[in-house]
């Protein structure tokens, strides 16, 4: 399959990216604009890319993940990027390439952008994932964020979409890609019931499997439990779980007493975007010698008593062993990612440097077109009862 093929292919899964394009190309409102982007190099971002192309941008696509890049999509746009190679050097690049405005996954763009000084008439940027959220908010809260960003992940479209049907398909798809699991019967352990962590518990038991989840946020563990599911300290869960997905964006969630406690043949993957969910060194130094690959994409680290199995190497498994999300979803994301940008250009509005909401009316307009390809029509307020909303008087 060409790369064209590829990106062809998925084009035809997203009609809201394609009306946007078909605007741009109508109306140009990004022209001359010079975008950083660090991103996945998958199919579905090159629709992204050619998008903005459209509406007048100059794009410079660098990977944001070393086993998310798709090689034959990569040649097709000439991005200088393949499959299990460094980005930071590449992301580097494009933040000292005096961007005006940046699209970031992860937060490792924005951070290159401020070690290569915020070019002059920088407008802002868009950060898609939680953690780089958190890495951007502690830049903010040391005083240190020089620019905005407005926080992609957070817009409600994007929860929706990408978070919970996204992850929580595409992550067991990488999982049973890798291994040819059968879940049904297994004890599946999510640690982590953010918006992704429901995805991913939801599918998992509608396979047939006895889900636990474990959780720091009293609010969350309490809503998980309500949802009827088991919830149990994750030195609790090491014991019994069969499959363990990690997803909550913080380091060292499994750790060498976890691992002292799983039983033999215990299956371990990360669904968050570092690969630092899993203690890698503390597997390593628990196991008699060092990982034996036994399928492409599965390693297994001899303990001595038991045999423990990592997937993809500890990195963001429904990227590294499957193609991430569906372009369906994709398309949610990059509409907004490119409505986003086109608001920090051509809007009147002056913002801080801070991490700022996406506005009410990118994620309105996303979810109306998204409606509107898939033919779903819905009713209007009546004028008296936009009067009766807008009342005091009952």
């Amino acid at each position: 399959m060409s790369g064209e093929a590829r990106i062809e292919w998925a084009a035809g899964q997203m009609p809201v990216v394609r009306s946007i394009a078909e605007r741009f190309a109508r109306d140009r409102p990004l022209d001359g604009l010079r975008v950083a982007a660090c991103l996945h190099v998958t199919a579905e971002t090159a629709n992204l890319v050619r998008a903005l192309e459209a509406g007048g941008a100059e794009v410079d696509l660098v990977a944001s993940n070393p086993l998310s890049t798709q090689d034959d999509v990569a040649e097709t746009l000439g991005v200088d990027a393949r499959r299990g190679d460094d980005p930071a050097e590449a992301i580097a690049a494009a933040a000292a390439a005096n961007p005006r405005a940046a699209i970031d996954d992860g937060g490792d763009l924005v951070v290159a952008l401020h070690d290569a000084g915020i070019p002059e008439g920088f407008v802002g940027a868009t950060e898609e994932t939680t953690i780089g959220l958190v890495r951007l908010r502690a830049l903010a809260a040391e005083g240190k964020l020089a620019c905005p960003v407005l926080a992609l992940n957070e817009a409600a479209t994007e929860r929706a979409f990408n978070d919970r049907y996204g992850t929580g398909q595409s992550t067991l798809d990488g999982i049973l890609r890798a291994t040819n699991l059968l879940l049904a019967g297994r004890t599946v352990v999510v640690l982590g019931y953010g918006y992704t962590g429901r995805g991913i518990a939801l599918r998992a038991r509608g396979a047939g499997a006895w889900v636990v989840v474990c959780e720091v946020d009293p609010l969350r563990a309490l809503e998980a439990r309500m949802e009827g599911y088991e919830v149990l300290q994750a030195l609790d869960a090491a014991e019994f779980g069969d499959l363990f997905i990690t997803v909550t964006g913080n380091r060292s969630v499994l750790r060498r007493e976890h691992f002292a406690r799983m039983k033999d043949g215990a299956v371990i993957s990360n669904a968050g975007h570092f690969d630092v969910e899993i203690d890698l060194a503390g597997l390593g130094e628990a196991a008699t010698g060092p990982p034996e690959d036994v399928l492409p994409l599965v390693q297994r680290y001899d303990l001595g008593d038991r045999r423990l199995y990592l997937l993809a190497g500890g990195r963001v498994v429904n990227l590294a062993a499957a193609q991430g999300h569906p372009a369906e979803v994709m398309d949610i994301s990059f509409a907004l990612q490119a409505l986003a940008v086109e608001w920090l250009v051509t809007g009147e509005e002056t913002l801080e440097a801070a991490v700022v909401a996406v506005p009410a009316e990118i994620d309105r307009e996303v979810a109306r077109l998204k409606l509107e390809a898939l033919g779903v029509a819905i009713d209007d307020l009546t004028a008296e009862q936009r009067a009766y909303l807008s009342s005091w008087l009952r």
